[in-house]
């Protein structure tokens, strides 16, 4: 997630939540967004789903952000 944000790659990161295994995970960085420490666009940067077949149709569908300047979080 960092080396994207950082422009070193443009790929996502992927978690294939079997059996809700990241399902804490993820709520982490959502509660990070909602109190302002996590931008939601890079949240945005983490997919995740329950199933393989779901999560390769959004790594296909996965478009990469062109703006690579580093901004603080709202309200920070």
């Amino acid at each position: 997630m960092t080396w994207s944000r950082l422009g070193i790659h443009a790929k996502p990161t992927a978690l294939l939540d079997t059996a809700g295994y990241y399902d804490h995970f993820l709520r982490f960085l959502d509660h990070a967004v909602e109190q302002g420490f996590l931008r939601a666009a890079d949240r945005a940067l983490v997919l995740s789903a329950t199933d393989p077949a779901t999560l390769l149709d959004r790594l296909r569908a996965w478009q990469p952000r062109h703006d690579r300047r580093w901004e603080p979080v709202e309200g920070s």
